[in-house]
């Protein structure tokens, strides 16, 4: 057998992102390797503990490394082996390799969904010391504007006591209660995505038909738990987990090339009840148009809409003819 390449994966897998950027390396390896791996998640290691963690690794004698643990990295640098980085908490550098997500075509997708579904108003929710947080809210800020309307940015709290979840909560929760209605949020990922539901289950907010929300990253397991379950935009992170690793591929084999970026795309919206509506200023017509959207492949008629709304005739014709003409 041919000698097998050592490559280091120092992703934390706890998330979606992590695991299917893994998924795209081992398919790489399975077809132009194989490959043999040191798993390390350090993501949530403590600093006081980080030298003992990488001694190990260091001896196992790694030829490349992916990594997305940014506390580690300068040391990992220093070692002098190829090493890509998926960005996490810091901007990328210039000096290195990095796997970035395409975040202006991260807001676009998202605010696009919204805006099909019909929402004229709009928020946005995010972690305002993150980069690719305030470069996806800045691009779909720019895309709702684009369409003609305005959009609702949430701030966090200065105080990082405030910022723990069972403060912070109350605060969202009451940034939600002052937006018109219905509205649709996009939040910066899934698991902030979660957050906003959670404020809305503790001011009373009807999920989806006064608030709306979606997502980023479509992680099954945050996407689940939430409720109602939420929507997301699918990332191709596979398919960046394959292509980082063609490239250090050839870097292990001593190809000299200039720092490299690999970008992650969004590929599709994974539509989830959390914004399963068409959005209309009037309650009863927008369930109306959901109950008729989700039984559109039955032979339904008026009568069947006006059973299930538990409303008259007349009074449900009236209010399609103000709200929809």
């Amino acid at each position: 057998m041919k000698n097998l390449k050592r490559v280091a994966l120092t992703i934390e897998n706890s998330r979606a992102f992590g695991r299917e950027l893994i998924r795209g390396i081992v398919r790489y390896s399975r077809l132009y390797g194989p490959w043999v791996f040191y798993r390390q998640d350090l993501f949530y290691v403590a600093r006081e503990s980080e030298p003992a963690e990488l001694e190990p690794l260091r001896k196992w004698g790694p030829q490349g490394i992916i990594s997305r643990d940014s506390r580690n990295l300068e040391e990992l640098a220093r070692w002098g082996i190829p090493l890509f980085v998926a960005v996490a908490m810091e901007p990328p550098s210039a000096k290195r390799n990095n796997i970035v997500t395409n975040d202006r075509a991260i807001g676009r997708m998202a605010a696009e969904h919204l805006l099909e579904r019909g929402f004229r108003h709009f928020g946005y929710c995010g972690f305002d010391d993150i980069c690719w947080s305030y470069q996806r809210g800045n691009s779909f800020i720019a895309r709702i504007e684009e369409a003609g309307f305005k959009t609702s940015l949430y701030k966090q709290p200065k105080s990082r006591a405030n910022r723990l979840w069972f403060r912070e909560e109350a605060i969202l929760a009451e940034w939600l209660m002052g937006l018109p209605k219905p509205v649709g949020i996009m939040a910066c990922n899934d698991d902030r995505g979660q957050h906003i539901t959670e404020a809305c289950a503790n001011a009373k907010l009807d999920v989806p038909y006064e608030v709306a929300i979606i997502g980023v990253d479509n992680d099954d397991q945050v996407c689940d738990i939430s409720y109602p379950p939420l929507s997301s935009v699918a990332l191709d992170i596979e398919k960046a987990g394959f292509r980082t690793s063609e490239l250090l591929n050839k870097m292990m084999a001593g190809r000299k090339m200039k720092p490299q970026t690999v970008i992650v795309q969004p590929n599709r919206v994974v539509m989830r009840q959390s914004t399963n509506i068409i959005a209309v200023e009037d309650k009863l017509v927008s369930q109306a148009l959901t109950y008729i959207h989700h039984n559109a492949k039955r032979l339904i008629q008026v009568e069947d809409v006006i059973k299930n709304l538990s409303v008259s005739r007349r009074n449900l014709h009236d209010k399609f003819v103000k709200t929809l003409g």
